[in-house]
C-alpha cells in the first residue's frame, strides 16, 4: 500500500538517519558534505518538510551511495514524499489560529501513519467517533466567527478520518470518555442522541474500545486535558502523544513524555468503567436525551440545524 506523505517522509527520515550512522558521520559532518545547516539534514531525518530529489542524492553520496533494491526504496520513498496526502484537499485555504485551530492537516496526517490510537476525551468525544451533526455543532461553537464553508470543511474531513476504523488492517482506537461529554448536550439533544446512537455502534466494532469515566470516579490527572498517544510503526519513527488546548498543539515523542502519558492513560482506564456498563452509561444518556426531545423543541437544535 502506498504510503501517506507524512509517513514517507518519516520512513525516509528514518532511513536517511541509519546510513549517516552507518557511516560513522554527525550530523555536523553530513552537512558540511553538501554545504548546508545541521538544523537542515535534523529536519529530513525527523521527517519534516518536503525533501529535494537533489538534496537527498547529495547527501546518499556521502554516505557511501546506495544501490539495486535500496536505491529504488529510497528513490520511491522521495517520490512520495512529495505527494499529496488525502486531507489536504479538505484543508486548502483554513486560517489556522494557535487557540482555537491548529493546522488541521498535522494531526490528520499523524493519525494516518498510526496503527493504533489511545485517547482520553473531557469536553467533546474523539473526532473519529464524532457524527457530522455533533462535529458541526463542537466545531462552531469553537470557532463562532469562522463562515459555514470552513466548518464544512473540518466536518468533511473528520467523516474521511472514520474511515480508517473500517480500514483493513483497521485503526484500533481504545477510548475513554469522561462521562461530563455524554451529558453536555453539544447541539442540543436531538443531535446527542444521534451522537450516542452512533457511539454504541462503534463501541460493536472488534478494533474499538470505549469506556466511560464516571462521574463517581472523582478527579484523575487525566483532567489535565485531553491527549491521544499514537503508536506509529518502527520504520516511521517513535510514538507520538497529541495534546492540544488554548496555548495551541504538541506532539510529543521523547521517551519521558510518553511513558508519562502512558501511565495517566493506564490511570483513567482502571478507573473507568467496565466496557459493559459503558455501554449501559451511553445509553442511559442517550435515553435522556431523548427525552428531552420528547418534551419539547430545544433552541439550541433550531441553531445548529441552520
Amino acid at each position: 500500500m502506498e504510503q501517506e506523505p507524512t509517513g514517507a517522509r518519516r520512513r525516509l527520515g528514518a532511513e536517511l538517519r541509519r546510513l549517516r550512522v552507518n557511516a560513522g558521520l554527525k550530523l555536523e559532518d553530513a552537512a558540511g558534505g553538501v554545504g548546508c545547516s545541521t538544523s537542515k539534514i535534523s529536519r529530513l531525518e525527523n521527517g519534516k518538510g518536503v525533501p529535494r530529489p537533489a538534496d537527498v542524492a547529495a547527501l546518499v553520496e556521502v554516505y557511501g551511495g546506495v544501490a539495486g533494491v535500496e536505491a529504488e526504496m529510497l528513490e520511491r520513498l522521495v517520490t512520495e514524499s512529495r505527494t499529496r496526502g488525502w486531507w489536504e484537499p479538505f484543508t486548502e485555504g483554513l486560517r489556522s489560529d494557535p487557540h482555537f485551530l491548529p493546522p488541521p492537516g498535522r494531526y490528520a496526517a499523524a493519525e494516518s501513519d498510526a496503527t493504533a490510537v489511545a485517547a482520553f476525551d473531557l469536553t467533546v468525544l474523539h473526532g473519529l467517533l464524532q457524527t457530522p451533526a455533533y462535529a458541526h455543532a463542537a466545531l462552531r461553537a469553537r470557532l463562532p466567527g469562522r463562515p459555514d464553508w470552513e466548518i464544512d470543511q473540518l466536518v468533511r474531513l473528520r467523516g474521511r478520518r472514520h474511515e480508517a476504523l473500517t480500514a483493513t488492517p483497521p485503526l484500533v482506537l481504545d477510548a475513554v470518555v469522561d462521562e461530563a461529554v455524554l451529558a453536555r448536550a453539544t447541539g442540543g439533544p436531538a443531535v446527542m442522541a444521534e451522537q450516542l446512537d452512533r457511539l454504541l455502534t462503534l463501541s460493536g466494532l472488534p478494533d474499538v474500545t470505549l469506556r466511560v469515566l464516571p462521574f463517581g470516579a472523582g478527579p484523575q490527572r487525566a483532567h489535565a486535558g485531553r491527549f491521544a498517544i499514537l503508536t506509529v510503526p518502527d520504520e516511521l519513527g517513535p510514538d507520538v502523544v497529541h495534546t492540544e488546548g488554548h496555548a495551541g498543539e504538541s506532539f510529543l515523542e521523547s521517551p519521558a513524555d510518553l511513558r508519562t502519558y502512558r501511565e495517566v492513560f493506564d490511570e483513567v482506564r482502571a478507573a473507568a468503567l467496565g466496557e459493559d456498563a459503558s455501554r449501559a452509561a451511553v445509553s442511559a444518556h442517550r435515553d435522556a436525551h431523548r427525552s428531552a426531545v420528547d418534551d419539547g423543541p430545544d433552541e439550541r437544535d433550531v441553531r445548529t440545524s441552520s
